[in-house]
C-alpha cells in the first residue's frame, strides 16, 4: 500500500526537496561573518519565559504555560522585569498553536504588541518558534504536511520581524517526539517506535525547511537548537540491548539534523519503523543553513539508574 510521506508535501509545494546546506553560513560578530572575536558583545547571558502548549487527554486539553502563568495579561510587566534584572537577551516563545489559524492565514495581533516592546526596551529575542505542540488544524506530529506548514509559518514571522537574528526553530526535537509518540503523554499520545521515528523525521524536517526559510529572509542568521542531554544507567554488569539502543537515540535528532550517519543499530532501527532510504538519503544529503549553535538542556532527572525490578531513580551528576 503506496502512503503518501513528508516528501511528496515538500515537492509538491516547495518544487524542490533540496535545501542549501551552509550556504548562508557566518558566524558570531558584527556582520555575521568570521568567528567569535571573544569581546563582551559576543557572549549573550539570556533569560527565558516557559512557552510550552502540548495538547493531553487525546487532544482535548491544552497546557498553553503562558496562559497558566498570566503571560497574556501580563506580558509588559514580565518584558520589564527582563530589562529590570540589566538583561538584553531572551529566549522568547511565540505562541505558534494561536498565531497559524491555517496555510497563510495568521493572527499577528498578541505577536506585534510583545515584539514591538521587546523592541523598545532593547531586548534581543531568540525566538523559539515551536515548543512540543501546533495548531489544532494540524493535528500532531505523525501529520506528514507539518514540515511543509512549519516552514511556512518560519518564514512568515521571519519576514514580519526582519530584526530579528536569533531562533530556536522547534525546542527539542527528541523529547517532542519521544513524550509525544513513545512516551505516550502529549499530543498524538501514542507509545510506538514507529510512532516516535514518524514524529521525529517530521520534526527535524520541519526544523530544517523552516531554518532555510528563515536564512532566505535573514542570510546572517544564528539558530540555537536546543536539545536535551539524556542518559539512563543500568545497575547490572552487562547493560541490555533494549537501553542501549535507547541511549543511542537521545541523538537521533541531531543526527538528522546535521547529517551525521547514525550507527548501525540506529539504521537499522529507523529502517525498521518506517523511515524510508529516499527520506534518509535526503536527511543526509546537507546541514542546514546558517551559523547553528547546538544548546544541550541538562536536569538532574536527566539521568536515571534503572534498578533490577524495573523502577527508576534519579542520577543525577554521572555524566553531567
Amino acid at each position: 500500500m503506496m502512503t503518501t510521506g513528508f516528501l511528496d508535501f515538500v515537492r509538491r509545494k516547495f518544487k524542490n526537496d533540496d535545501y542549501a546546506g551552509d550556504e548562508f553560513g557566518g558566524a558570531a560578530g558584527s556582520d555575521g561573518s568570521g568567528f567569535p572575536t571573544g569581546s563582551p558583545g559576543n557572549f549573550l547571558f539570556a533569560t527565558g519565559i516557559e512557552c510550552s502548549y502540548p495538547t493531553i487527554e487525546n487532544g482535548r486539553v491544552r497546557r498553553d504555560q503562558l496562559a497558566e502563568c498570566g503571560h497574556y495579561e501580563r506580558w509588559r510587566e514580565d518584558l520589564a522585569l527582563v530589562k529590570e534584572l540589566g538583561l538584553r537577551v531572551l529566549r522568547y516563545g511565540l505562541p505558534y498553536y494561536r498565531i497559524h489559524l491555517g496555510p497563510g492565514r495568521y493572527d499577528w495581533e498578541f505577536a506585534d504588541q510583545a515584539m514591538a516592546e521587546m523592541r523598545r526596551l532593547g531586548i534581543t529575542p531568540i525566538l523559539d518558534l515551536m515548543h512540543f505542540g501546533v495548531p489544532d488544524w494540524i493535528g500532531n506530529f505523525q501529520n506528514p504536511e507539518l514540515p511543509m506548514h512549519f516552514a511556512e509559518y518560519a518564514g512568515a514571522v521571519a519576514g514580519r520581524y526582519p530584526w530579528v537574528r536569533h531562533y530556536t526553530p522547534i525546542n527539542e526535537i527528541y523529547v517532542t517526539a519521544r513524550v509525544s509518540a513513545r512516551d505516550g503523554l502529549w499530543n498524538e499520545q501514542l507509545r510506538s517506535d514507529a510512532a516516535y521515528v514518524t514524529a521525529t523525521k517530521h520534526l527535524v524536517a520541519a526544523s530544517i525547511l523552516a531554518t532555510h526559510r528563515i536564512a532566505l529572509r535573514r542570510p546572517d542568521g544564528i539558530i540555537v537548537q536546543s536539545e536535551s542531554a539524556e542518559y539512563t544507567h543500568e545497575a547490572r554488569s552487562a547493560p541490555t540491548f533494549e537501553v542501549a539502543l535507547r541511549n543511542k537515540l537521545r541523538f537521533l535528532a541531531l543526527d538528522l539534523l546535521y547529517a551525521f550517519p547514525p550507527d548501525a543499530d540506529v539504521f537499522l532501527f529507523l529502517m525498521d519503523n518506517g523511515m524510508t532510504r529516499e527520506e534518509y538519503d535526503w536527511f543526509m544529503r546537507g546541514e542546514p543553513p546558517g551559523y547553528q549553535i547546538m544548546g544541550n538542556d541538562y536536569y538532574g532527572r536527566n539521568e536515571r539508574i534503572l534498578l533490577p525490578d524495573g523502577t527508576t531513580t534519579s542520577a543525577e551528576d554521572v555524566l553531567g
